[in-house]
């Protein structure tokens, strides 16, 4: 029996009865976030290049390694400053690694605060989608004859879809789990995101956290994302005129907010944090742009593309409807960041707790066929990316199938796979619980909001947790540094001075950590070597400087002694040059 209504479905698309907003289970919610997020952080090495980099960071501030005025203000790394004017993020990793106990490895210590700051965006997408879905413009319709959701319960279920669709994205996999600044602001704008959506229902809690989001985004590397996100979000929430508050209590929300902007722009210039990143020849790369939000957004897009279509009545009066209005906000002012810092995934990472939010509000929406046809494309494309993980895994240890191993061994030379029980007996719960999810949503189950992102959700940290225990190994040999510091340590002997020239800051970070090598740069006074230089008897130099090296380094001091590639990259290669005689030290 179909219930009656008492308003426009024209102008509230949303009609839900009690029945579709039961609760997920907590266990299985809190499951799904634990497999998610621990995924990629733990068993794994530092990554080229961006990973690397943040964590020789973190690496220096907290062994005080590197020049003698080190500088917690001003970190630097082989003498080089970082571009992106990040501070936080490497203090909360310098911070674990101090506090780590002895013998706890320092990269996977370091990556310990970025696991919370995971979870932080996770639990702040959350309660961002469940203070917007009871606001009364979200609210679904009321049945004449009663029966239809309850605020709380519509919130929660609408809450868990949210989080289920921002789980889904197929960009947020891989940035995410990287312990370097991407995923700070991610946190902070999410953070920043929850406080503005709770502003009219917990007003000092979303103050706090507004301020706390806006200065952690500003010391992140965002400074003027934090003004932009901060000012805007609030001018937004202030002009919804159902709120609760009076115009005096959202006049004073702004101005404490604007207060918090200007403080964190005050901090930002005083710590030399504003960094112009606007690449001007990416400006008009459209098609570049629209790819990458094809695959990035991923299956987030469409569904916020579909909510802008079924709310399109409430659009004509955008600012009473802050269910809308916010996360637009948000997700303009991100996809704007990408297009002007260059077709950037990294800035695009910020839109995608407002896109799962839009995406969170097509659920009420769905027609049973619309959901049937979500479920199987998800089962199916999922399915077949496990199905890919777990062939090429049987490849490498039976070899058979024949191919995947031979094209792995291309691209990857020098790899040899070992077998590991509790990585294979992982991946194999992991994917019994894949079974028996598609089995439980193809038996005959009431429906419910939050079921359509289940199998999106379920399929996406399933190829995940996948990727991330069977390839794990062949991954962090292709992606890691480690292979080629192991090889030029192998030729250089128990040496720890080396110097060095024209390496990148990761590659640099690399040796240091891999090899526990003492790098010195090398410098041409009068013709010799640096005043440290008696200690040093080999220099490293990346292939990509060796035109310029005669301009810098009297190189009749040196004899090349081998040249040493990275097994995954035939474009990084490092030339190793040995001293061809003592050397004495230069005199000032």
């Amino acid at each position: 029996m179909v219930n009656s209504y008492s308003s426009d479905t024209s102008s509230n698309p949303a009609i839900v009865a009690q029945d579709a907003v039961r609760r997920l289970p907590r266990w299985v919610l809190w499951t799904l976030c634990l497999a998610y997020v621990l995924s990629g952080f733990v068993g794994r090495t530092p990554w080229k290049a961006e990973d690397m980099e943040a964590f020789g960071f973190m690496r220096n501030l907290a062994l005080s390694i590197g020049p003698e005025d080190i500088s917690w203000l001003k970190p630097t790394l082989l003498g080089q400053a970082d571009l992106d004017a990040a501070l936080l993020p490497y203090w909360l990793g310098a911070w674990a690694i101090q506090l780590a106990p002895s013998g706890f490895a320092l990269d996977a210590a370091a990556r310990l605060p970025f696991m919370a700051l995971l979870g932080l965006t996770l639990a702040a997408t959350w309660y961002a989608v469940y203070a917007l879905a009871r606001s009364p413009a979200a609210q679904p319709v009321s049945f004449a004859f009663g029966g239809e959701a309850q605020p709380a319960d519509y919130a929660r279920a609408m809450a868990d879809g949210g989080l289920l669709a921002l789980i889904a994205c197929l960009g947020l996999a891989r940035l995410s789990h990287e312990a370097a600044p991407p995923l700070a602001q991610l946190a902070f704008s999410a953070l920043l995101f929850f406080a503005l959506a709770n502003l009219a229902r917990k007003r000092i809690p979303a103050l706090f956290g507004a301020a706390s989001g806006i200065l952690g985004l500003g010391l992140s590397g965002s400074p003027l994302l934090a003004m932009l996100l901060g000012a805007g979000g609030a001018i937004v929430m202030a002009l919804d005129t159902r709120k609760p508050h009076s115009l005096q209590v959202r006049r004073v929300d702004v101005a404490w907010i604007l207060i918090f902007c200007l403080s964190t722009a005050a901090i930002a210039s005083k710590l030399e944090l504003w960094q112009w990143r606007v690449e001007f020849p990416h400006f008009f790369e459209i098609k570049s742009l629209a790819r990458l939000l094809l695959w990035f957004t991923w299956p987030a897009w469409p569904l916020a593309l579909w909510t802008l279509w079924r709310w399109r009545y409430q659009l004509k009066n955008i600012s009473a409807n802050p269910h809308l209005s916010l996360p637009l906000w948000f997700l303009g002012v991100a996809i704007a960041s990408t297009w002007f810092s260059g077709i950037s995934d990294r800035a695009l990472l910020l839109a995608l707790p407002a896109l799962a939010t839009l995406a969170a509000f097509a659920l009420p929406t769905f027609k049973r066929s619309m959901s049937a046809f979500i479920d199987w494309f998800t089962l199916l494309f999922f399915s077949f990316g496990a199905l890919i993980v777990w062939t090429v895994w049987l490849s490498l240890q039976t070899g058979f199938p024949a191919q995947p191993a031979i094209n792995v061994g291309r691209l990857a030379p020098g790899f040899v796979a070992q077998f590991s029980l509790t990585t294979f007996v992982i991946a194999g719960l992991a994917t019994l619980g894949w079974a028996g999810l598609v089995k439980w949503r193809a038996g005959r189950n009431r429906a419910a909001l939050w079921k359509s992102m289940v199998l999106p959700a379920s399929g996406a940290t399933l190829c995940w947790l996948l990727i991330m225990t069977l390839w794990l190994p062949v991954l962090d040999f292709g992606r890691s540094y480690a292979p080629l510091v192991y090889q030029v340590r192998s030729m250089m002997g128990d040496s720890e001075c080396v110097h060095y020239y024209g390496l990148t800051k990761a590659q640099g970070a690399a040796f240091e950590f891999h090899g526990n090598f003492k790098l010195q740069p090398v410098v041409r006074p009068s013709n010799q070597l640096s005043t440290d230089s008696k200690q040093c008897a080999w220099l490293i130099v990346d292939t990509q400087a060796l035109t310029s090296l005669s301009q810098e380094v009297n190189v009749g001091l040196w004899t090349r002694h081998a040249t040493v590639r990275r097994p995954s990259d035939n474009n990084e290669d490092i030339v190793l040059f040995r001293a061809v005689a003592p050397t004495t030290s230069a005199k000032p």
